[in-house]
């Protein structure tokens, strides 16, 4: 079933050149994880992030495909657009412009997609200016710097060459999502974490050979991750059916018998945001507090270390933005009274729940409860495999969180391919029925 998906693949023009054009983009955007900042020693600043290993560091890195610990001209990654993304959406529900601009339709989202784009070069060139300084406060242990000519025209340097890298990664991210197929943002990172899984099995073999990883607990993490794996595609497929009545209506002369349908709601209805989003908050706090040199202001080590990934304030943070994003993002993209209106206009309605408002509250009470059981969900998979991880000193990569990006990117791609062939009549990857994604 497999190759005769993959033969439909290119028989279409337009779903081939879509997936050729994705896969040329993130080619582009692997080329460039390899061009570093001007006047960076490159060799001194990867014996440094061997030290950080298992840190908020390491986690961050991650994210940005290890552009992050090589210092490229992508080393801020994507992050401060999805920053941007959280700060602008955030705003819409206070700012009476902005919820202005939401209800336009597409020019007001294209409006507030400017702000965002805005307020990304803002926090990109505010990032880059803390890593300029970050990097040339770094050494070797022999003394010899990590910037061989600080200074103001380094940092300069390095804010305009941080900033312009974000900025392009975010038109990449855009340009997949409008001609390549599915969602650019999400594929961007999830090219950056599997591009580094090859390294990250090297390094974990290597922690086995000489006796700092027990093998047997390696084989323990394999199976749970197959563990994971598992109950990450069981749970992103996952959805309640509310069944929807039509009844008999009149249409000009003609006369249109009733029918039943469903409505599905998925049990994971934000995806992978949350995680992302979530991350993305913890780490710029900790991210500029470990900037600060540490000799002057003591504190601000204490402050790294509760915010590093397996730290208990770290998780507790981290749990409590995942459930924040779940409800809110949920909120955004599903809305429960518009759903109701639509039903009652079409003459639709749930069994045993009266048309309007009471629907609007029933569907709001079932997809509430779908939510929670979703933030749980993504918790235990984002927390217990990331807190072992820290435990046992194995790469992030191998993390609920790598995992959780990787599967359900994957997944959401995949179903737009299946999609496509299906719209045009050809056999998918699967035989009966479809893939689902998550949205």
């Amino acid at each position: 079933m497999v190759t005769e998906g993959l033969r439909g693949i290119f028989q279409i023009p337009e779903l081939k050149n879509r997936i050729l054009f994705t896969l040329a983009m993130l080619a582009v955007f692997r080329v460039g994880s390899h061009i570093p900042v001007p006047g960076v020693n490159s060799d001194i600043l990867a014996d440094f992030f061997q030290n950080m290993a298992g840190t908020m560091f390491q986690f961050f890195d991650m994210f940005t495909g290890s552009n992050f610990s090589q210092a490229t001209i992508f080393a801020l990654g994507i992050m401060p657009y999805i920053s941007s993304s959280i700060i602008l959406q955030l705003l819409t529900v206070v700012v009476p412009h902005l919820e202005k601009l939401k209800k336009e339709g597409e020019q007001g989202q294209k409006k507030i997609t400017q702000y965002t784009r805005y307020g990304t070069i803002v926090l990109a060139s505010v990032q880059g200016l803390g890593i300029s300084f970050w990097l040339e406060a770094l050494q070797s242990p022999s003394g010899e710097m990590v910037v061989t000519d600080p200074g103001w025209d380094f940092r300069l340097i390095t804010v305009i060459t941080l900033a312009a890298g974000t900025a392009f990664l975010m038109w990449l991210g855009e340009q997949i999502t409008e001609r390549g197929i599915g969602n650019g943002i999400s594929l961007i990172i999830f090219a950056g974490i599997v591009a580094e899984i090859p390294t990250a099995i090297i390094q974990t073999v290597q922690l086995i050979s000489i006796g700092q990883l027990n093998a047997v607990l390696m084989v323990v993490l394999i199976a749970m991750m197959v563990v994971v794996i598992g109950a990450i595609v069981f749970m992103e497929s996952s959805q309640r059916k509310l069944t929807i009545n039509y009844a008999k209506r009149m249409v000009g002369r003609k006369q249109y018998a009733g029918s039943q349908t469903h409505l599905p709601l998925k049990v994971n209805t934000s995806g992978v945001i949350p995680p992302i989003f979530a991350s993305s908050i913890i780490m710029f706090p900790a991210t500029l507090a470990a900037f600060v040199p540490a000799e002057q202001f003591p504190w601000i080590q204490y402050v790294t270390n509760l915010l590093s990934p397996g730290a208990f304030v770290y998780e507790l943070l981290y749990v409590s933005a995942i459930f924040f994003f779940c409800f809110f993002y949920t909120a955004i993209i599903f809305n429960p009274s518009d759903v109701a209106d639509n039903l009652k206009k079409h003459g639709g309605f749930i069994p045993g729940i009266r048309p309007g408002r009471p629907t609007s509250e029933y569907i709001d009470r079932v997809l509430s409860r779908l939510t929670f059981t979703g933030a749980c969900y993504l918790s235990v998979v984002c927390i217990i495999p990331d807190v072992l991880i820290s435990q046992l000193s194995v790469p992030f990569y191998f993390g609920g969180t790598g995992l959780l990006i990787i599967v359900g990117v994957g997944m959401d791609t995949m179903s737009q391919v299946e999609s496509h062939l299906v719209m045009r009549h050809y056999e998918g990857f699967v035989k009966k029925g479809s893939l689902r994604g998550r949205r």
